[in-house]
């Protein structure tokens, strides 16, 4: 019996798709039929599932034959493909007595608080009446600059947003290698504690997928982050036969674990962790300042350690908080709109630009 009670399970477009970039409807029926029987347990689940662009592709290809740009034909496939796969999901659960919803966002939903919970109430509303969310993002319209990197990024997001116990980050390996995939004397690495410094980055192909957007290092990034707001990540095989039940019910199961960080994360903490892509200005700081929020001391930002501000903000805006030689360490939500911060760089007495509450480092 699996110790969890909610979790999120991303599905990947390399566990999704075929080698031809049409959809795997033998594999998917699989998957379903997992998630039905942790379902069945008593598990919570939401589902962050790529695969549209690759439906949309299988429906069109017959039809479909003049060139189009790449935007063109990733708003057309996935437009049609959503419906498709929303459907193919839809037809399985209900096998199982399962109702199933839909639940399309982009990255500036995440963007405000309202928002953020609002998607909140939306998918604990369905949970509470029996419903499994199918997330995805909404790529007919998140086309521009800010899109997530991919479906790990928007999981990581999801799953940190429902307070889940579990992130079941499901590719087309096993996990993070010790060494290239390919290489026969590579190893996973099954264990990443969650407060680890080592750079793994050496250790990452960096290629994109196939058929998705991200990478390794992108899942690596993403993991670690959820990990430290107390959230186990589990990267695996999605291709692997009852693959959702081993590694939730046997620690032995092959994969990589990023365990997860003892402290409890706040619900806006969470908020404000993911929402680096939003952040409007940039607070410089001296090394005094720098070396208190970087100690394992709670600190709130004060005005006497700021050398800068730079952008224009509102009070209550997301700003990027930056080390002395530029480098961004951290994100907030700033106290004071931007022309207000500027008269009180440097000054003693006055309050936090950022308290600790509000304040989330890297």
């Amino acid at each position: 019996m699996s110790p969890y009670k909610r979790i999120t399970v991303k599905i990947g477009s390399n566990v999704l798709t075929r080698p031809d970039g049409t959809l795997d409807v033998t594999r998917m029926s699989a998957l379903v039929d997992q998630v039905a029987e942790l379902h069945r347990q008593g598990i919570e689940v939401i589902l962050v599932s790529s695969g549209a662009v690759a439906s949309g592709r299988s429906e069109l290809r017959r039809t479909h034959d003049h060139h189009i740009d790449a935007v063109s034909a990733r708003q057309l496939f996935s437009a049609v493909g959503q419906v498709k796969l929303i459907n193919r999901y839809y037809e399985l659960f209900r096998e199982y007595g399962i109702a199933c919803g839909q639940v399309l966002t982009m990255k500036e939903s995440f963007s405000t608080r309202r928002h953020y919970l609002n998607q909140k109430h939306c998918m604990t509303v369905m949970l509470e009446n029996g419903v499994i969310p199918i997330v995805n993002e909404n790529d007919t319209i998140s086309v521009t600059e800010l899109m997530f990197t991919d479906n790990d990024e928007l999981s990581g997001m999801i799953a940190t947003m429902m307070d889940a116990e579990a992130l079941i980050i499901l590719s087309n390996i096993d996990g993070i290698y010790d060494g290239a995939p390919t290489d026969a004397t590579s190893r996973v690495i099954t264990r990443i504690p969650a407060n680890r410094r080592t750079d793994l980055s050496r250790y990452i192909q960096t290629g994109k997928s196939t058929f998705g957007r991200g990478g390794m290092l992108t899942k690596c990034n993403i993991a670690r982050k959820v990990a430290q707001e107390g959230i186990e990540v589990i990267i695996a095989n999605g291709k692997r036969d009852n693959i959702l039940a081993s590694v939730l019910t046997d620690e032995t199961a092959l994969c990589t674990r990023f365990l997860p960080a003892d402290k409890a994360t706040s619900s806006i903490k969470k908020w404000i962790a993911h929402s680096e892509g939003f952040a409007k200005g940039e607070v410089h700081i001296n090394a005094g300042a720098a070396e208190r929020l970087l100690s394992a001391h709670a600190t709130s930002l004060l005005p006497i350690g700021v050398t800068d501000i730079k952008g224009e903000f509102e009070k209550d805006d997301i700003v990027r908080i930056c080390a002395p030689d530029g480098t961004p360490i951290g994100v907030g939500r700033i106290a004071y709109d931007s022309a207000k911060a500027r008269t009180l760089i440097g000054t003693q007495g006055a309050r936090p630009l950022i308290h600790y509450d509000y304040l989330y480092l890297d």
